[in-house]
């Protein structure tokens, strides 16, 4: 058995694309539009694990409601540096809502609300400001 991917309905493609891309520095592996069904896929993947991808579905034109995204649970991230993470997400707007005051974890949420846990490669770095004394905002 070989893992594929994991599915996010997103509601609006290029902030999504922002999010994962800008921000988190995933890769657009590969994109499909089908007029006839009236969607558009696509495959993202960290430059560190290729196989493991995630697919964004943007189905054309849709008005449902995808509701909170809390039934899902959160995707995970190793990241090189966490502080520099959480600042390049911050620099395009994305609300960090659990800090990584620890050095070693943080939340952030999509812009279509999945929850996404990023976490220091090895050992947690030390504490370090503005992070270490951020207060928790909303939910994740």
């Amino acid at each position: 058995m070989k893992y594929l991917h994991t599915m996010i309905r997103v509601r609006d493609l290029d902030a999504t694309l922002a999010f994962f891309c800008a921000g988190l520095g995933l890769r657009e592996v590969r994109r499909k539009e089908n007029a006839a069904g009236k969607f558009t896929l696509v495959f993202l993947a960290a430059p560190e694990s290729p196989d493991a991808e995630i697919e964004l579905t943007l189905n054309w034109g849709s008005t449902e409601d995808y509701g909170c995204a809390r039934n899902f649970g959160h995707l995970a991230f190793r990241v090189d540096d966490i502080y520099a993470t959480c600042a390049q997400l911050s620099s395009i707007g994305v609300t960090i809502n659990r800090p990584p005051r620890d050095g070693h974890m943080a939340f952030v949420r999509s812009p279509d609300l999945i929850s996404v846990e990023l976490l220091q490669k090895g050992d947690s770095l030390p504490a370090q400001e503005p992070w270490a004394s951020m207060p928790n905002i909303g939910v994740w």
